[in-house]
């Protein structure tokens, strides 16, 4: 009886220490072999269980994912978001894209990691994400906050940007990043486009807005190791750059925009104003009914 108590007061304190759900359904014993056992693979299995047993699909899902990402099986994650993600619910799609795009970018699949951030960019436009509303719920470390429309499309318009970057399509890159700063500015993404420039051999615009939107304004740039790093290493690259611009000067190199990355940017500051209109009702905004006849390209 005594070893009883004892087990249900461990199992009440795990529960506590490491916020597990409470009960001994399929997903709880995953989640407990996952955060006490520091067992993965097991619980890896536990989670499959719990989809397979329709136990808490949309977390256990998630959940696993993100485990086999963190044992380098996210090649394995994606098969299975792509084979069984029609066992969640539909307020579940959305997340599910955010991991797929995670497990996109660890791979190095970066084509994918495209096509699926036009796609959600497609969903905001058309007023198909957040339910139609300007601003979701968001949970980060067990704490909730709100996420508006315009600071969701600055960051996926971010992470697009970064992926254009990798695939060294520096002209998309900086079109993209140009807008995300124009919705919603920070020291990181105009550090992203600074550097953008610099590929190209723009080196005295990007020495403008190095200097315009981080080290003048200097928001949060004290508290920033990381920032302050990527500052001293662009300017290192732009003095190297001016060193070296007569004979970049020389080298013509034709680079183009895509009509799916101007159709993707242009008409979102219109977006922007409609969604901060308090009388704003409809689910489709007019401004994206011309781009429209680009949907297929983008979002197929």
């Amino acid at each position: 009886m005594m070893m009883s108590l004892r087990r249900g007061g461990e199992r009440q304190n795990y529960n506590v220490v490491y916020k597990l759900p409470h009960g001994d359904s399929p997903y709880v014993r995953a989640k407990h072999v996952q955060l006490v056992e520091k067992d993965a693979e097991a619980a890896i299995e536990l989670f499959w269980r719990a989809i397979k047993a329709r136990d808490r699909v949309d977390s256990a899902f998630k959940d696993m994912a993100l485990l086999m990402k963190q044992q380098n099986r996210a090649d394995e994650a994606i098969v299975a978001i792509h084979s069984f993600r029609y066992l969640c619910s539909k307020q579940a799609q959305e997340s599910l894209d955010n991991v797929l795009i995670d497990l996109y970018k660890k791979c190095g699949r970066i084509e994918e990691q495209v096509e699926l951030l036009k796609q959600k960019l497609w969903m905001i436009y058309q007023g198909e994400a957040f339910n139609g509303k300007p601003t979701k719920t968001a949970r980060s470390h067990g704490k909730k906050f709100q996420v508006t429309v315009e600071k969701e499309t600055s960051r996926i318009l971010g992470n697009l940007g970064w992926a254009y970057m990798q695939l060294k399509d520096y002209t998309s890159a900086e079109t993209v990043y140009r807008k995300a700063q124009v919705i919603e500015p920070d020291a990181n993404k105009a550090c992203n486009l600074c550097s953008c420039l610099i590929k190209q051999g723009k080196l005295n615009e990007a020495r403008s807005i190095l200097f315009r939107d981080v080290l003048e304004k200097k928001k949060g740039f004290d508290d920033d190791l990381r920032l302050k790093l990527r500052v001293q290493e662009l300017l290192s690259e732009l003095e190297r750059g001016e060193e070296e611009e007569a004979v970049l000067a020389s080298v013509s190199v034709e680079c183009k925009v895509g009509m799916d990355e101007i159709a993707v940017v242009e008409g979102i500051d219109e977006f922007v104003k409609e969604w901060r209109r308090p009388t704003f009702r409809t689910r489709r905004l007019p401004i994206f009914e011309e781009i429209l006849p680009l949907r297929d390209q983008l979002a197929c």
